[in-house]
């Protein structure tokens, strides 16, 4: 069955057998397939649709179109994926905080999309730390510190590759199918046995409403469930950043901190990174409630700080970043504040606005390819519900410029809400979804 098949069943409205998606994913991987048919296939998978063993098996195609990795026997291997957000820096603390809690880590991760950062822009934020290992050096990392963040190796899910590089000009980015397809290929591909997915939805996320997020959260978990790893997933509020800090050296700096000091430097940062980590060793048997404190005394006890600065050594960072962070952590020229425009509530923020903000001073990329200023970003961004008096900084911008500063200033002041008071708390956790389960 060659590529034109299977496109050619798409547009009847046909679902091409597991052994035809296999096929073309090889085709994809190999450059067999060109980029018309990729888009094609893309159309006719977002016009009209796949069953969800369809979607196990285009997961399964992809991930086999490359190398998949083992990490040997051992203690489990576990992972995390965030469809991302804006102040969203939890594998940063996570990764390190579950190999403190004696489980392995191998976290494949990725760049800035769009308005929201990426935690391999931040890593890079520490002078000297190198994201791009081959399968020896990771491993050899592994073994070393029990956690790694790195990028995908161009044999990591080729296909995913190929077809992710079309989604966007044919307009397909948008569908449940492929989106569930390329996130778990890669993640099934680097060889997890338990996985927690953190499906985020609101004004800061890809998915705006909580029925778009639940849905695609119910499809990642059904299909990786369906691929043999033990999957579970939160929905997630993203409709304020996640932390007081939106930036790569800025988010890496909060992540420090808690890892010195614990909840008071990120409470809802902290309260999801043991949320999420807590659902992930349940997912192994363990109590969720116990699992929580354990992770919660790994980050106070300083076991995962440790981890941490181990895994940023055999990264090529500095050897005393627990130490010494503040030094080697880049810093911008220009920090202004943000005045609040005048006495009240902070009612609400625009997080795809605060996310565009940070792009637009040089913390992501407007083009790819483009260089990060991993120093510029917004720091102190008040939580919905704090109370403020006319001229208050609600946030301060770092800025390479003085122009950019004021740009920056204005961004932020056009995505910010007041109120007169406060508004009601939102929960973080907003669904669970099992394995096998409905949402809650």
């Amino acid at each position: 069955m060659d590529a034109r098949t299977v496109t050619l069943q798409l547009r009847r409205g046909e679902e091409p057998s597991p052994e035809g998606l296999r096929r073309f994913a090889r085709a994809l991987a190999t450059g067999e397939a060109s980029d018309a048919q990729a888009g094609a296939f893309a159309m006719g998978v977002c016009l009209r649709g796949l069953s969800e063993a369809g979607r196990t098996a285009l997961t399964l195609a992809m991930r086999d179109s490359g190398e998949v990795l083992d990490w040997g026997d051992g203690a489990p291997v576990v992972d995390k994926h965030s469809t991302g957000g804006v102040g969203d820096c939890v594998s940063l603390l996570l990764a390190p905080a579950l190999a403190a809690s004696g489980l392995r880590v191998p976290m494949i991760s990725g760049r800035g999309l769009g308005h929201t950062g990426g935690t391999l822009d931040k890593l890079e934020s520490i002078p000297g730390l190198k994201v791009d290992h081959d399968a020896r050096a990771l491993r050899r990392i592994l073994a070393a510190t029990g956690c790694f963040i790195a990028g995908a190796s161009a044999r990591i899910a080729p296909a995913d590759r190929r077809l992710y590089a079309v989604r966007d000009v044919t307009g397909t980015v948008e569908s449940v199918d492929l989106i569930t397809a390329s996130i778990l290929s890669k993640k099934l591909a680097a060889g997890v046995d338990r996985l927690v997915l953190d499906v985020k939805c609101g004004s800061g996320a890809f998915m705006k409403s909580r029925a778009a997020a639940v849905e695609l959260a119910q499809a990642l978990v059904a299909v990786a469930n369906a691929a043999g790893c033990r999957t579970a997933a939160l929905v997630t509020d993203m409709d304020e950043p996640l932390c007081a800090s939106l930036g790569n050296a800025l988010e890496v700096a909060l992540c420090m901190e808690v890892l010195e000091s614990g909840r008071t430097a990120a409470p809802r940062l902290f309260d999801l990174t043991v949320a999420l980590g807590a659902r992930l060793l349940a997912l192994q048997g363990d109590d969720e409630d116990t699992a929580a404190a354990r992770l919660a005394d790994a980050i106070a006890s300083g076991r995962a700080m440790e981890r941490f600065a181990a895994m940023v050594a055999a990264m090529g960072g500095p050897p005393d970043m627990d130490a010494d962070w503040r030094a080697h952590l880049p810093q911008a020229q220009v920090i202004r504040a943000v005045p609040a425009p005048a006495g009240g509530t902070v009612a609400g923020w625009d997080g795809e606005a605060l996310g565009l903000a940070v792009v637009a001073l040089g913390g992501g990329r407007q083009v790819e390819g483009a260089r990060i200023d991993h120093a510029v970003g917004l720091a102190s961004v008040l939580p919905v519900g704090a109370a403020v008096g006319p001229g208050d900084p609600v946030a301060f911008v770092h800025a390479r410029t003085d122009a950019g500063a004021a740009a920056g200033v204005a961004a932020v002041l056009a995505a910010l809400t007041m109120a007169p008071e406060s508004p009601s708390p939102r929960p973080l956790v907003l669904e669970r979804i099992d394995p096998c389960a409905a949402p809650s």
